[in-house]
């Protein structure tokens, strides 16, 4: 969800008094553009060239007759509502990919990012009392997929570097994020991390920074922004 709502539609910008427009007016309008500029193209270039394109729009159609202004408050409005789930805890890992210097790492950052998140999250459940069970539920992505469940196999049977995971519950559950309203708030919290690792833009950052998970002694142990020999001064390597 955030990343096709937090976009620029730039038809949208090219289309005169578009604001004024019903929602209706609005769709047409862009869808027009569109066609316009994939039929444009594919003459110059060939069909295939517009592959890309043609998917890009597909992903934000839906979201075609709502002005930049509106999805980004949008946004703004359900990072609101997850600051305040006070039962809600926030677990992130960032990494910085120019802290490797060209140099593949021993374990893709794809899956260190997972073993981070998942030993935090059962380091969590533990302070539990009564403990309690935890299940992942992970965005479908076929390319991962297998992947993720043979690395949960593995840490059900010796555990991560850190921990045993006897308090997860079975392996990742795939869903479709479309269809799954929470995964695409987690998206969102995902979205606003990496803005704020990347570009320091705090607008969603700041307002979902106090749900990530904070030790007894007001450490921020729910996220981690890995950046190797490099000293960081953002706000979650000050407060890890």
């Amino acid at each position: 969800m955030p990343l096709p709502l937090a976009r620029r539609y730039i038809e949208q910008e090219k289309i005169s008094g578009f604001e004024a427009l019903s929602e209706a007016d609005r769709r047409d309008a862009v869808r027009r553009a569109r066609q316009t500029f994939l039929i444009g193209k594919a003459a110059v270039r060939g069909v295939k060239s517009v592959q890309d394109d043609r998917k890009s729009f597909q992903k934000t159609d839906a979201y075609v007759h709502v002005t930049r202004v509106e999805r980004v408050d949008l946004l703004r409005q359900v990072a609101e509502a997850v600051a305040g789930w006070e039962d809600c805890h926030l677990f992130a890992e960032a990494s910085d990919k120019n802290s490797f210097r060209g140099i593949p790492p021993k374990t893709p950052p794809f899956e260190e990012a997972f073993t981070q998140v998942v030993s935090r999250l059962h380091r969590f459940l533990e302070t539990q009392n009564p403990q309690e069970h935890g299940l992942l539920v992970q965005d479908r992505n076929e390319t991962m997929a297998r992947r993720l469940t043979e690395l949960m196999r593995g840490f059900h049977a010796q555990g991560t570097r850190w921990t045993t995971l006897p308090l997860i519950v079975e392996t990742p559950l795939f869903v479709d994020s479309h269809l799954t309203s929470l995964v695409q708030v987690a998206d969102l919290c995902a979205y606003a991390t990496r803005r704020y690792c990347e570009n320091n833009e705090r607008t969603l950052f700041d307002i979902v920074l106090p749900r990530f998970h904070t030790a007894d002694d007001g450490r921020l142990v729910g996220a981690r922004h890995y950046t190797g020999q490099r000293r960081c001064g953002c706000e979650i390597c000050r407060r890890h």
